[in-house]
């Protein structure tokens, strides 16, 4: 096993990441191809991508369990006709799944507590937030491979382990502490069915397969990637923010003319702001990832108020188009970071332009 030294001066071990396969659902292209470049440079065996959880699930049953079969999953959460919930319930649940036990993180920009909890019920094994860094996916890859939870099986639920860990670390909220000798261990995974009866639980103690692969046979304690690999990546996530202004511009372009179509068309709006706050979600989880987290804050602000049952007035779509000028001032002037004075001063008007079209006759 190849060991390398880490930024304290220990040496760990070198993870390879080629011996692991890694399917990237995501329906943002421009997205999906910054992060499958990204894991590209962790060198990941095979990156295969989906747009969608339909495609996701496709890909899955045709490799099975024979050569090149996922050994994790990167899904975004918030997708169309299939999103991430949907996919990672057929992961765990499905009668065709190649392997309900596969790692599987959610990727969202939505850290809602009621998509967390959704998440979190249906067998996630853990969250990766937009915006998203270098540092945060190499570190949240090797988090799976170093800490992989015990699987429970009840009446009602199969996946990760939901109870907080005993060093205090997330995911999950449940304190509760069950006994080995309550519970029925297995250490297999040729066969998973349901307990009998309510009170029943049943924990998965599997081999860790993805340190095996990346490790070897054996290894123990946590493990990096060669440092050079992070610094590449680094430098490649960077070079693909000179993009993000194009993009952005397209899609305040989208808004814009969304707004127009709201107010001029007939039989009613909620098709529109549907469409501005799916627009809006894209926009809160991608500006920090380029230098833009000023853009991510607008985005988040934008989606807060076109979320389902929000005003659709005129005074709403005045709203809408004022977050749509503020973002096109940091495109414009390029506010990075917080914006300093700048951004306060956007901010303020902004909050201001709310002031004036919320206010009741």
């Amino acid at each position: 096993m190849a060991m390398a030294p880490n930024p304290g001066g220990c040496l760990v071990a070198a993870y390879n990441l080629e011996r692991l396969n890694v399917l990237l659902v995501e329906d943002n292209g421009y997205v999906r191809n910054i992060l499958g470049d990204l894991l590209r440079h962790f060198r990941f065996g095979k990156v295969a991508v989906g747009s969608n959880g339909a495609e996701g699930i496709d890909y899955l049953k045709t490799t099975g369990l024979g050569a090149g079969t996922i050994d994790l999953v990167i899904s975004d959460l918030v997708m169309s006709p299939i999103n991430g919930l949907l996919l990672l319930r057929w992961v765990r649940m499905a009668p065709e799944s190649p392997n309900r036990f596969m790692p599987f993180v959610m990727l969202s920009g939505a850290a809602d507590t009621d998509y967390v909890r959704a998440a979190r019920d249906l067998g996630t094994s853990d969250f990766l937030a937009k915006p998203f860094s270098a540092e945060t996916v190499y570190r949240k890859i090797l988090d799976v491979i170093d800490h992989p939870r015990q699987f429970v099986t009840t009446r009602d639920y199969f996946g990760p382990d939901r109870r907080r860990r005993r060093d205090g670390s997330p995911p999950g909220t449940e304190r509760r502490q069950i006994r080995d000798e309550d519970v029925v261990v297995v250490y297999s995974a040729e066969k998973v069915v349901k307990p009998r009866t309510p009170t029943d639980v049943w924990y998965f103690r599997l081999t860790n397969a993805l340190k095996e692969k990346v490790a070897g046979v054996g290894a123990s304690g946590k493990g990096e990637l060669p440092t050079d690999l992070l610094a590449e990546a680094e430098t490649q996530l960077q070079k693909a923010s000179l993009d993000f202004t194009e993009w952005a511009r397209t899609y305040l372009a989208q808004l814009s003319q969304l707004c127009t179509d709201a107010l001029d068309g007939t039989g009613g709006r909620a098709k529109y702001f549907e469409e501005i706050n799916v627009l809006a979600h894209e926009l809160r989880g991608q500006g920090g990832t380029f230098g833009y987290p000023l853009m991510s804050v607008l985005g988040k602000r934008l989606y807060d108020c076109t979320l389902e049952g929000c005003r659709q007035d005129d005074d709403a779509v005045e709203i809408i188009k004022a977050h749509i000028d503020a973002m096109r001032a940091v495109i414009r002037d390029k506010v990075s970071g917080d914006g300093g004075q700048v951004g306060r001063a956007l901010l303020t008007a902004l909050d201001q332009a709310v002031a004036q079209h919320s206010a009741v006759a």
